[in-house]
């Protein structure tokens, strides 16, 4: 068992000293754009492994979240510690915008918080991997309408397709298989604290659920508006 909790360390350690040198790299690259293009880059490609990886512990696809309320394998540990290296890295690299998000230095609080917890308690590993497969499964297509828009493509039907394809696949991930995820875990046999973040990252779904649809109904009736000019 200590021979896993070095090797979570090492990997987190490693991931925060690799993300901040894969973001240096990608900022020279695309010096021109700002640096919210260069996280969004960052983060497009940690939510991609992050599903790969999440994808890979599955063990009975009849029931994905299973075992429930189980020990820990090597195998989630590690990949929840390559999610904490990266909530580490972009903690730590959003206190070097020129704009501080109270809002998303809270939710990386919570997730360190609650990384750490799955690991101290060294159970429901499970759940946690799957709702680290919920919350990133839709984070591509979200950085990528961001990206659009600083290249150029602000108001464009490519820029419109991104945002269908972000609301629709955040709409079932987090109404959907959130709500699947938040019975799991308040049924199973988990510490208070872990159910609690599983309640609490469903109220922010929801909340966010609601800002998509205020965004995707503005979205559309603008669309549908004649000579309508472009922000």
């Amino acid at each position: 068992m200590e021979e896993e909790y070095i090797r979570v360390i090492n990997i987190t350690v490693i991931g925060v000293i690799s993300w901040g040198l894969i973001f240096i790299l990608v900022r020279r690259i695309f010096s021109n754009y700002s640096f919210d293009f260069s996280t969004r880059i960052v983060s497009t490609l940690h939510a991609t492994v992050a599903v790969v990886l999440a994808t890979l512990t599955i063990q009975d696809w009849s029931c994905p979240v299973y075992p429930i309320a189980s020990t820990s394998s090597l195998q989630q540990m590690e990949t929840m510690a390559f999610s904490l290296s990266y909530m580490i890295y972009d903690f730590i690299c959003s206190h070097f915008d020129q704009v501080l998000s109270i809002d998303n230095a809270v939710h990386h609080s919570v997730c360190i918080l609650g990384f750490v917890a799955g690991f101290c308690y060294r159970k429901c590993a499970s759940e946690m991997v799957a709702a680290i497969w919920i919350t990133e499964i839709s984070s591509p297509f979200l950085h990528l309408r961001e990206i659009l828009k600083e290249i150029g493509y602000r108001d464009t039907d490519l820029n419109l397709a991104a945002d269908v394809c972000f609301a629709t696949i955040f709409s079932l991930a987090r109404m959907v298989g959130g709500p699947y995820l938040v019975y799991v875990t308040m049924a199973a046999d988990n510490p208070i604290l872990i159910k609690a973040m599983a309640l609490g990252l469903q109220l922010v779904s929801a909340f966010w659920f609601y800002k998509i649809l205020k965004m995707m109904r503005y979205k559309i009736m603008r669309r549908s508006m004649p000579n309508t000019k472009s922000d």
